[in-house]
């Protein structure tokens, strides 16, 4: 199958917390940037990209607890062609969402980076940025909100 119908596929068969991240993407909701979902980055498929700031976001059900070092690659992989990779657990995804969508914004905020300028050299260099949120202990309780 290939990447393309694959990500068809996916779209239809959302996670409760790609469900809930997307009621906030969709439609350039946040901040005007747009996010597609199960969008295709070489042989990779990302959860939501947003392809004018290089950021994607990627969503870990409990399955990825066994596949690290396949998530490690694919990250590695996606930083190598310019993107800023965010993953969250997809528990933080659905009980903590306002500490992810404002980790997202403050991400958004920063320049976007991708292939830099060719050095004196004629070399290029990336920008690596990764943040991982695996669990609602790792997003601190943002105001009004109590504690776990």
């Amino acid at each position: 199958m290939s990447n393309v119908k694959l990500a068809r596929t996916l779209r239809h068969r959302q996670t409760d917390g790609e469900r809930k991240l997307w009621s906030f993407l969709r439609d350039r909701r946040l901040g005007g940037y747009k996010f597609p979902r199960q969008h295709p980055v070489g042989q990779y498929i990302a959860d939501f990209c947003c392809e004018e700031k290089f950021l994607i976001i990627e969503i870990d059900g409990s399955q990825h607890g066994t596949q690290i070092e396949k998530d490690a690659a694919c990250t590695r992989y996606l930083e190598g062609q310019g993107y800023r990779v965010i993953r969250f657990g997809a528990d933080a995804a659905v009980r903590e969402t306002k500490a992810v969508i404002e980790t997202i914004l403050s991400m958004l905020q920063k320049p976007s980076p991708g292939l830099q300028p060719p050095s004196p050299r004629g070399r290029g260099e990336l920008n690596k940025v990764s943040i991982s949120i695996t669990s609602p202990r790792a997003c601190p309780p943002l105001e009004g909100e109590r504690s776990r």
